[in-house]
């Protein structure tokens, strides 16, 4: 009995054994603890090659640099000693990554630093049509000409002794188009501050919250794509293989046909959704998310003057038209590879500005909180930085330098916690 306890043990602890990290890592630090740096001031880069937190020596690398995601310098270099530096700087704000790739025992291994020079002074090039307002009011004025006609499901499995959860739906932009999401309602009987939460890009199903203030607000956690949100992932997985393939990319010439509309309305029609709901208060209504959902709160905020505030992290879909001058713009980088030379090209600009977060940005006027990387290699600091310096209403921003397009603790525990303060205030 004791020796089949004892392979028992040793069973459970190796199911439990979990792969994080690296033993070696591609170390890349600026000179400035900040990472920042006026325009023509020097960035000295030290490149560290670190095995067991040590030195390694005798290492071949390859190192690209130069404004992010238009490098003009690649090159190779053996560092005898694991180590090296690099200076950098640049004429005008923006920013300058350095990436350094070494090759080890036939693997590769990776790290890239950004410093930022003179960010504050960045603008985007973002132009905004003529007809920007008089296509939203119409889009939604069309949309709310459906009802609500809203389905709940109690999901008995997920909820807690203070919220009852619900998968929902709700019509959007036609009678038979329908938003779904996850309902957190607080059970005790009142009156609740709510929030919206609007995803990032790409499909998948969600679970709802019940962690930012369990009992205390109404939470509503939507898609975007017409689906419900409970399915597996192989579901999710299979439709963006296939008809949600490169779905951000339909009809971006034609911004009435665009894919993002219904999406855009959708989320606007979540907050409809709240505020027919008995349990809100009628006076506080955030909404947040990250990424595609950066931008989709902007959006929210634009239209809709019943949301009170807005909380944006690594927000994409800024600035596309950077792109046309060479400078990193938002993801999905429509004109990435147009640069300087997209004449011919026009109608799709002209599209995508109707769907750029930078114009909606500029309509905002609640308070907000922004937060994003340096290091991000999906949404470049050029675009979100631009798009901060113009917002015209209260603002914060919580850089987290390293970060590339992912999460640290902190951050999600300071962005848990403006939410919190805002809603409660």
């Amino acid at each position: 009995m004791v020796i089949i306890a004892v392979i028992c043990l040793f069973s459970s602890l190796v199911a439990e054994a979990q792969i994080i990290g690296k033993n070696i890592i591609v170390s890349v630090v600026p000179d400035h603890k900040d990472w920042n740096y006026k325009v023509g001031e020097t960035a000295v880069f030290t490149v560290n090659i670190l095995k067991s937190s040590t030195l390694l020596n005798n290492v071949e690398v390859s190192y690209e640099a130069g404004p992010v995601m238009y490098p003009d310098v690649k090159k190779n270099a053996l560092l005898k000693n694991g180590t090296m530096t690099y200076s950098a700087t640049m004429k005008e704000p923006g920013f300058y990554r350095l990436k350094v790739k070494a090759t080890i025992a036939g693997k590769d291994y990776e790290g890239w630093c950004t410093a930022a020079f003179s960010p504050e002074k960045l603008k985007p090039f973002a132009q905004c049509p003529s007809d920007f307002d008089e296509f939203w009011s119409n889009a939604l004025k069309s949309a709310r000409k459906n009802g609500l006609n809203i389905t709940k499901r109690l999901l008995t499995e997920r909820c807690t002794e203070k919220s009852n959860v619900y998968e929902v739906s709700y019509c959007n932009d036609s009678w038979n188009s329908r938003m779904y999401g996850i309902l957190t309602v607080p059970v005790k009987p009142g009156r609740y501050p709510a929030l919206l939460r609007v995803p990032g890009a790409g499909a998948r199903p969600y679970s709802g919250d019940t962690y930012t203030a369990d009992g205390k607000c109404i939470v509503l956690e939507i898609g975007i794509h017409g689906i419900p949100v409970t399915m597996s992932q192989n579901i999710y997985d299979n439709l963006m293989a296939g008809a949600l393939n490169n779905y951000w990319n339909t009809n971006l010439d034609n911004p009435d046909r665009n894919y993002y509309k219904r999406v855009v309305t959708g989320a606007v029609r979540g907050v409809d959704m709240i505020a027919s709901l008995p349990e809100w208060d009628g006076k506080t209504l955030g909404v947040t998310g990250a990424s595609q959902g950066g931008f989709l709160s902007l959006a929210v905020a634009a239209l809709d003057k019943r949301v009170t505030f807005l909380a944006a992290v690594h927000d994409a879909m800024c600035d596309y038209e950077a792109e046309c001058h060479g400078r990193a713009g938002g993801w999905p980088h429509y004109f990435y590879d147009e640069k300087k030379n997209a004449s011919h090209n026009v109608q799709r600009i002209n599209g995508a500005c109707y769907y750029d977060g930078v114009n909606f940005a500029k309509r905002c006027t609640i308070p907000a909180w922004f937060s994003f990387g340096y290091n991000d290699d999906v949404v470049p600091p050029t675009s979100a930085y631009s798009l901060y310096n113009i917002y015209p209403a209260e603002k914060k921003l919580s850089v987290y330098q390293q970060t590339a397009h992912f999460w640290y603790q902190e951050q999600w525990d300071e962005w848990q916690e403006y939410i919190r303060t805002k809603l409660f205030k």
